[in-house]
């Protein structure tokens, strides 16, 4: 019997306690909002957090305050018990609101019987810019010849600040890079497998308050086609394979299977690191002059090479070789081929012991299959300071430098960049016109 009379005095006692907390709650309801300032638009996405986990949210109200007009945004009112609140919300064109400043007006209010029964509440005032027309974009470089696995360079100028700015096309988006003022310089590449009637570059520009425009640019697709070649595989090599690479595949039975799980499983690796060096890349070019191809070499694998693999006679795999293969020396010397800055410098899956360089403009040059590596990230390279040796790691054959191009994580044509005309002609004369229309930042 006492027990039981001491449970129900801690039962009332909990009660009692909870019902004094519910009603003299003086906690106000903690309140945020994404963004809390600055432009935008009728299409972009407002985010608005609400707290309260003492006597819960009752009600919210928001509403744009512009000039002498007031204009209902959201109203909600909350049942019992909720404590917090995610609503997404959009300032939707209404009618007296127009294009400029605006004071965003939130007030929202708690279940407390605190304040005679009025409970507490939060209001928040914040400053917005409304502005729901697209910046202008012009295109500066008139001509864009693109050679398919090739790159080109277009030059425009947005007339306001941006959140994202640079070239698309199909599916896919290249960055621009501020030049100075106004202007800006987008280096983008052609895919070597996308299909012709998919490459339709345009510029693309969203300011800070989501609008976003397209621009159209003037160009021309230069077919090219490219080789293609049949590689018979040996156990010798497989066996090689096999060393470097079985501890990824553990499961892998036998050599071959360890290279083709090697030759196709590693591809998409190694892109997603391309794709990170590529954010790592400088807004301006660091590179000056044709870029440098490894002294005394010989062509032994060229650029979107198309290669059937055979084992005994059988097709087992098949894949493209994305690069140009160098053989000299065993060991030989290996330059940087411009100026630039290392971004990575590790093994990189079929590639080996790999080195990137950064050039700018999301201009990248890549060192696969080393023997050795002589530089770190971080380091700041001269055009033909030695970076390493050749070799044979990764998925190569014998001793050769593995040397690719790439342009925002995509591979492209090596020889574009060894050749002077084409690069002043393409991008060089590009950017010095730009600097000359350039106007100071606004």
């Amino acid at each position: 019997m006492k027990i039981s009379a001491i449970v129900a005095i801690v039962v009332i006692v909990a009660v009692v306690g909870l019902g004094v907390f519910f009603v003299w709650d003086t906690t106000p309801p903690v309140v945020s909002v994404t963004p809390q300032s600055g432009p935008v638009s009728a299409r972009m996405t407002l985010v608005m957090t609400l707290r309260d986990p003492g006597s819960g949210l009752k009600n919210l109200t928001v509403e744009a305050v512009q000039g002498n007009k007031k204009t209902a945004i959201l109203a909600r009112e909350y049942p019992a018990g909720t404590r917090e609140v995610r609503e997404t919300f959009t300032i939707a064109q209404q009618p007296g609101l127009k294009d400029g400043p605006f004071k965003l007006n939130v007030e929202v209010g708690d279940r407390s019987s605190f304040n005679l029964g009025r409970g507490n509440s939060t209001a928040l005032s914040l400053d917005f810019d409304y502005q729901n027309k697209p910046p202008a974009v012009t295109v500066l470089s008139i001509a864009h010849n693109v050679s398919r696995g090739g790159a080109g360079l277009v030059v425009y100028t947005i007339n306001r600040e941006v959140q994202k700015q640079g070239v698309v096309f199909g599916d896919r988006f290249f960055p621009g890079y501020r030049q100075s003022g106004d202007v800006y310089a987008c280096l983008f590449p052609m895919p070597y497998n996308l299909p012709a009637e998919r490459f339709v570059p345009k510029v693309l520009a969203v300011d800070r308050a989501g609008n976003e425009r397209l621009t159209g640019i003037y160009y021309h697709l230069l077919p090219k086609s490219f080789r293609s070649d049949r590689i018979e595989l040996k156990d010798p090599f497989l066996d090689k394979i096999s060393g470097e690479f079985k501890h990824l595949f553990p499961q892998a039975a036998t050599p071959l299977e360890v290279f083709l799980k090697a030759n196709r499983e590693l591809r998409d690796h190694d892109l997603k690191i391309l794709a990170e060096c590529a954010q790592k890349s400088s807004p301006t070019p660091l590179w000056q002059g044709d870029f440098l191809r490894m002294p005394n070499s010989a062509p032994r694998g060229a650029f979107a090479q198309f290669r059937s693999y055979f084992y005994h006679g059988k097709l087992v795999d098949q894949q493209t070789h994305l690069g140009i293969d160098l053989a000299s020396l065993p060991h030989a010397k290996v330059p940087a081929a411009n100026h630039g800055k290392v971004v990575y410098a590790d093994d990189l899956g079929i590639y080996g012991q790999c080195i990137v360089i950064d050039h700018g403009l999301g201009l990248q040059s890549l060192y696969g299959h080393l023997s050795r590596i002589d530089v770190k990230v971080g380091d700041e390279v001269q055009k033909g300071q030695i970076i390493g040796a050749t070799g044979d790691t990764g998925l190569a054959g014998g001793d050769h430098l593995h040397f690719g191009v790439v342009v925002s994580g995509e591979q492209v044509n090596p020889i574009e960049w060894w050749d002077g005309s084409w690069i002043k002609n393409n991008v060089t004369d590009k950017l010095e016109e730009a600097k000359q229309q350039a106007t100071p930042a606004r």
